[in-house]
């Protein structure tokens, strides 16, 4: 059974969701295990129950399909920002406060200023680090809606 880590480096976000969804709707299908459903019919093809390796795979892709969606997810933010959605309209679509929206953002960017220090990692010049603090605003700057 790969690690956690060896998964996300071997699937894209697509061929994780694809991954998952198979296993999942295997998983649902499949008919119970239990020691009582010996009368059942055979399972169907395709609906065989999990084997122990994919159970756990299942669990691990489900890790990965957040992680990686996790990480695109300031860079959608920042996307909001430029097409003129406030933070209220971010919040929302986040299932959060604007202010949590914001703080969260603005913790991305301070990410980026300090990527200069780890090796292989391109981060942000103070012009960049500007224009970003200055797309992001404040949330009290906004109307209320």
């Amino acid at each position: 059974m790969p690690t956690l880590n060896e998964l996300e480096h071997q699937f894209t976000l697509v061929t994780a969701v694809v991954r998952y969804d198979v296993l999942r709707t295997r998983d649902a299908l499949a008919p119970p295990t239990d020691e009582d459903d010996s009368a059942l019919s055979p399972p169907a093809p395709g609906t065989e129950p999990l084997t122990q390796g994919e159970a756990l795979e299942l669990l691990a892709l489900g890790e990965v399909i957040a992680r990686k969606a996790s990480y695109g997810r300031q860079l959608s933010v920042r996307s909001a920002r430029r097409v003129g959605a406030s933070w209220s309209q971010i919040g929302a679509a986040l299932g959060t406060s604007k202010q949590a929206a914001w703080e969260a953002h603005n913790r991305w960017i301070d990410e980026q200023a300090e990527q200069p220090q780890h090796p292989g990692h391109w981060g942000w010049d103070e012009s960049d680090l500007a224009a970003a603090r200055a797309l992001a605003g404040e949330p009290e700057d906004e109307d209320t809606e």
